[in-house]
């Protein structure tokens, strides 16, 4: 026996028949068509996703971008390694020289000098804010730091 195309079939209960809604009582899904009797889900396209009921959605009740202190000031960082490698022995530093030598774009609400990296030079440091470890350091290279 040759098999031929004619002879091909699909595998029993490989293929479900599709359920044919509101084709009369005779097909068993007449009349409400599966949908039961009436609410909210048998009339229309039922519900959009994200809907509660009529109770206000999670996505109205919170907050959506968080939170922002707007008391907080905002401080431009500085780093001794910095003021280590432009300037020189016995000079000034506050924040328009800063500006001035492009060391910071901007002064915002003040510049706070931090401790990182190692200070050789005694410096005259005049900021608006201080690091614990900036303040000794900038004092055992012999310099000095105000608060502006």
């Amino acid at each position: 026996m040759t098999l031929r195309i004619e002879d091909l079939r699909p595998t029993p209960g490989s293929r479900k028949r599709e359920k044919r809604l509101g084709r009369g009582s005779g097909s068993g899904h007449g009349k409400t068509s599966t949908r039961g009797h009436k609410g909210q889900k048998a009339h229309g396209q039922g519900v959009r996703p994200g809907f509660e009921g009529g109770q206000t959605p999670i996505n109205r009740r919170f907050p959506k971008k968080g939170f922002k202190n707007f008391n907080a000031r905002e401080y431009v960082v500085v780093n001794l390694k910095t003021l280590e490698e432009k300037f020189e022995s016995g000079e000034t530093v506050n924040p328009q020289i800063l500006k001035e030598k492009k060391i910071i774009k901007q002064i915002k609400d003040g510049v706070k000098i931090l401790g990182e990296g190692e200070l050789t030079k005694a410096l005259k440091v005049q900021a608006h804010a201080f690091s614990a470890r900036a303040k000794e350091k900038i004092e055992q290279a012999g310099g000095t730091f105000e608060v502006i």
